[in-house]
């Protein structure tokens, strides 16, 4: 008997999972063949958790001496001073890489999960099907064995007391009664799909009662680190503390979730593809106790070469039935005009006869191997092809996002450093510069120096604020005078005298020590020559 598979051929995907070593917590290789009653091969793939596990940890030890490492290595100020803006662009880089990683992650993660999904809807629709197949058989043979020991029982009973005097009718009630019993003896032969250890609906129920919170618990998983990633970016964008704070408390319990899925990821696609590489025998060592190995053959493999197991019983029923229709046609003919009370027993087995012959094709339509053969390959497609595929994808989504927020965790840190460094060369302003952004409050406290204008909003305005009227000479030479203060302000230098500052409105961006002397000492001079005209 040929048992070669032609269609249905595992992926490689699942090949490549199933030679992943199967070792148990003692360490000892054992066999990958699926068995998932055997302790041995359940340790192989508690094992494979055990694995992720440690991982886990390696991964928050690395976390722990990383953030140990920046927060007691501290360089000084000059060193950090120089290399400020390459650490930040460090920094950006990163959290830029995280997010991208973390948002390519989210993708594989809702493509894993609903081609999961996808996959396990296949079986489970398989499942049932193949459920409501088997059923009908058995309902089938059922009401076919209750009608023929019952109804047909009666009706034969009171035609033995109708044709009691006639002994050819009571011969060919005898002969009705033996194809009967011959009927029941071909039913019984079937195989009682009842009891068999595997109940279809309840595997279907259960499996489409954990897929759905399998699925919603995946769906959540992915919203929270897309949440967290945004988030993230948003509070490095506004450099708040808190966002990030929080944000790193989220993105540990993350982390680990992250290991906890490729951990349960990973040995459920080796122990599924484990099935998948030889269903058959799992199948076949499943059933044995219950149904022949021809009938299970016969199912799983549905080959023209292969024999019908059950074409025998058919055609003995077929048989009996057409029998016992000639009989009763023959009775209805001959004894129902010279015993007529007997004509409504006799209609009554005709009838019993035409629904049993009807129950006969649909039994061998439903019997016919390719119905329940189908439904077969469909469940081994969506285990093996989407569920296996999904798994493999939900696997890299979890590795991405473990990578992602860790590289977020690391960069957070730095991030915060470089708000730090930055919040204290803000801190580190000299209250006498005159071109400080925070002159106005400077002054608010120095009432000596809040009378005088800097020396570029005094020149910018003298043209625009009508309360100030000098002397016709000084406002004659006033350009000339503003134009020479710039020369000695500026060294004489050609490129800022072509560069004048009056009427700019705006600082210069950058000057020296000699300038901001200089610039002191051309105020002194103002403030001596026009005297109370400074005043606001």
């Amino acid at each position: 008997m040929s048992t070669a598979r032609v269609d249905y051929i595992a992926p490689w995907w699942t090949y490549w999972l199933h030679n992943f070593p199967h070792i148990n917590l003692q360490l000892k290789p054992v066999d990958s063949s699926f068995n998932p009653q055997e302790e041995n091969y359940q340790q192989s793939l508690i094992f494979l958790v055990c694995v992720v596990a440690a991982g886990l940890g390696l991964n928050l030890l690395f976390l722990a001496i990383y953030l140990g490492c920046l927060c007691c290595c501290q360089s000084d100020e000059e060193d950090e001073e120089e290399t400020k803006r390459p650490r930040s662009c460090c920094v950006t880089w990163t959290a830029v890489i995280a997010g991208l990683l973390c948002c390519a992650a989210v993708g594989v993660g809702f493509y894993g999960n609903s081609e999961m999904n996808d996959g396990v809807y296949q079986l489970t629709y398989s499942l049932y099907h193949a459920n409501h197949t088997l059923n009908g058989v058995n309902t089938l043979v059922s009401g076919t064995m209750d009608s023929m020991q019952g109804s047909l029982k009666q009706h034969l009973a009171r035609l033995d007391e109708i044709f009691a005097m006639r002994g050819d009718y009571i011969q060919t009630l005898r002969f009705i009664q033996q194809m009967a019993d011959n009927i029941i003896l071909q039913l019984t032969g079937l195989p009682d799909w009842g009891q068999t250890k595997v109940d279809l609906a309840r595997i279907a129920d259960q499996t489409s009662y954990v897929e759905y919170y399998r699925w919603l618990t995946y769906l959540l998983l992915l919203i929270l680190d897309l949440v967290i990633c945004l988030v993230a970016c948003l509070g490095l964008a506004k450099q708040s503390r808190w966002l990030l704070t929080t944000m790193m408390m989220f993105g540990v319990l993350t982390l680990i979730l992250s290991w906890a899925s490729l951990g349960v990821d990973t040995a459920t696609a080796v122990g599924t593809s484990d099935f998948c590489v030889a269903p058959d025998k799992f199948i076949m060592n499943l059933t044995h106790s219950g149904i022949s190995t021809d009938i299970v053959h016969y199912y799983l493999y549905c080959s023209q070469s292969m024999p019908n197991p059950f074409q025998q019983a058919l055609t003995i029923y077929q048989r009996s039935v057409t029998t016992m229709q000639i009989q009763i046609q023959g009775l209805l003919q001959f004894a129902v005009p010279v015993f007529p009370t007997a004509e409504r027993d006799l209609l009554g087995i005709q009838k019993l006869l035409n629904g049993s012959e009807a129950s006969l094709h649909q039994l061998t339509a439903l019997l016919d191997c390719r119905s329940l053969h189908k439904d077969y390959l469909d469940a081994l497609i969506g285990v093996c092809y989407d569920g296996v595929e999904g798994l493999l994808y939900l696997s890299l989504f979890s590795l991405l996002a473990a990578t992602a927020f860790c590289a977020m965790l690391c960069a957070i840190p730095r991030a915060w450093r470089h708000f730090d460094n930055r919040d204290r060369d803000y801190d580190d302003i000299d209250e006498e510069d005159p071109f400080n952004p925070q002159v106005q409050r400077i002054a608010a406290h120095n009432p000596v120096r809040e009378q005088i204008h800097s020396f570029c909003s005094y020149s910018s305005s003298m043209g625009s604020q009508s309360s100030l009227q000098p002397p016709a000479q000084a406002v004659s030479n006033a350009p000339v005078s503003e134009y020479m203060n710039q020369s000695v302000l500026f060294g004489g230098n050609p490129r800022y005298e072509n560069m004048p500052l009056i009427g700019r409105g705006s600082p210069p961006p950058s000057y020296s020590p000699s300038m901001k002397a200089t610039y002191l000492s051309v105020t002194d001079d103002l403030l001596r020559h026009y005297g109370s005209d400074l005043q606001v």
